[in-house]
């Protein structure tokens, strides 16, 4: 569950970095955090099952610093993509 938690924090925060860094992303500041909430999670997941020994750590209940930024840098890359994919196509069609 910590993981899931890091993962949605840190993409949001991904999300509204990306969106406030530039105007061609920014989907306003909940369209940032939903986009990044939805991309922090997506791409936290998946590095989780493509690094199989950061999740063995987790489920494991053996938590260190290594894992955590894992997951972290994950969610916020996540977040940041997914709004910045989202932002470039809605500010596209308007």
């Amino acid at each position: 569950m910590e993981q899931i938690l890091i993962n949605l924090v840190a993409g949001a925060l991904g999300g509204n970095a990306a969106g406030k860094s530039s105007p061609t992303f920014d989907l306003g500041t909940l369209g940032n955090t939903i986009a990044g909430l939805v991309g922090g999670g997506v791409l936290g997941q998946l590095i989780t099952l493509v690094w199989p020994a950061v999740s063995a750590s987790l489920q494991g209940g053996n938590f260190d610093v290594g894992s955590i930024i894992t997951q972290v840098i994950g969610g916020g890359a996540g977040g940041a993509v997914l709004t910045a994919i989202v932002g470039a196509i809605k500010n596209k069609a308007s």
